[in-house]
């Protein structure tokens, strides 16, 4: 059933954001010019391929690869008789006419070339985690604001209305004190195959890397920097690479102006299948928040364009009532569109932030700081080496 909620909204989705292509003709003389790094295998294009067609300023102008005849097809597919191929990524980084580069390359390759971007005066957006380790990524923070460069590690579901209006609900202090978290993200078994760069050590592979929105969703809730300390983290080990884990699970401690609360924490990129034979179909990456008047539930997070639900249970009377949002009254909720996916909130607020408007979320190169130190915390804890 979840399967089809999924692939029914996913090609509603892509329904509207077809009939919104705004021609190049058409869109501002201020276009932000983006250049992509990665080969075919690595560019999901609803990250920005899809979403810059309907930015009326925003467009892709050049693919880069290690191999040119890589780039050539990515031209060929999504660079709609505009884009050029680069033969490799340092070419495409030192083009001057190139204003911003979106990264989504392994893991152990972010820092190296968001920081040559950087140097070469670019904008820079990169897949979550920023960086392999939280040295690296203070290192790249530090640079980014010495340039006066936007710099932003895509944690894009944070940008939705659903997130940001739940988020308000708690901190108007409508249902009081928050007092535990549970989050959970993760992937099916089989899912990531082997030979995947997140299975990679080098690369800065492992669960905790690849699935950190349920630390990211923890600490975005919780309005909360990193842990004043993990409890405990156990780690299913890689059978190929015991520095890899295929799933982490940790209990964090956070010393809030509010009082203490734990927050448990469930990563997992190899998800056994129930019972051994039924695929977890319906587990999508979700948040149990326990408050003082109610336990909020956020069903899907990560995706929540596709399909979400906020169930709220009222612990006085048991009441649950359920919630979902696409758009609301919210200054920024009116922003933007109804149909809008994440990456698209995500790309409004990019371009806002390079044309210096005022935007009403953002992760701050602060925040992009206190997760990876949180997760190195948790990679300590279970004993295990950090990346990088």
């Amino acid at each position: 059933m979840a399967t089809l909620i999924y692939i029914f909204t996913f090609l509603h989705q892509c329904l509207y954001s077809s009939r919104h292509v705004i021609p190049l003709q058409k869109k501002s003389p201020m276009t932000v010019r983006w250049g992509v790094l990665g080969s075919t295998a690595m560019i999901d294009p609803a990250v920005l391929i899809d979403p810059a067609l309907t930015h009326n300023e925003c467009f892709i102008v050049g693919f880069a690869s290690p191999e040119k005849k890589d780039a050539e097809q990515l031209v060929r597919t999504y660079g709609r008789g505009i884009a050029r191929a680069y033969d490799g990524y340092a070419e495409l980084v030192a083009d001057e006419t190139i204003d911003a580069v979106y990264i989504p390359l392994p893991n152990g390759l972010h820092y190296e070339w968001a920081s040559k971007a950087l140097d070469a005066g670019k904008h820079v957006l990169l897949d979550n985690p920023i960086t392999s380790n939280a040295e690296q990524a203070g290192k790249l923070v530090a640079k980014a604001e010495e340039k006066g460069l936007v710099l932003l590690e895509g944690y894009h579901w944070m940008f939705h209305p659903a997130a940001y209006a739940i988020k308000m609900e708690l901190e108007s202090g409508a249902y009081g004190k928050i007092l535990r978290t549970e989050a959970w993200a993760t992937t099916l078994t089989g899912t990531v195959p082997k030979g995947d760069p997140r299975w990679n050590y080098d690369l800065a592979g492992g669960a905790l890397m690849d699935q950190a929105y349920a630390i990211s969703a923890t600490r975005y809730f919780l309005s909360a920097g990193a842990p004043s300390s993990v409890v405990s983290a156990e780690a299913r080990l890689s059978k190929s690479d015991p520095r890899v884990d295929s799933c982490m699970e940790a209990e964090l401690e956070f010393d809030l102006p509010q009082g203490k609360v734990k927050s448990k924490i469930v990563a997992d990129m190899d998800r056994p299948n129930l019972a051994f034979l039924v695929p977890r179909l319906w587990e999508q990456p979700s948040i149990e928040i326990e408050t003082e008047r109610a336990t909020l539930y956020f069903y899907n997070f990560t995706l929540p364009h596709l399909y979400h639900y906020i169930a709220i249970t009222d612990k006085k009377f048991g009441k649950r009532t359920y919630k979902q949002f696409y758009q609301n009254h919210s200054a920024w909720s009116q922003h933007g569109k109804y149909w809008w996916s994440s990456y698209r909130w995500q790309i409004e607020a990019f371009v806002d932030k390079i044309r210096g408007r005022e935007v009403a979320i953002w992760v701050s190169g602060q925040n992009s700081i206190d997760q990876m130190t949180t997760i190195d915390m948790v990679y300590q804890r279970a004993g295990l080496p950090l990346r990088g």
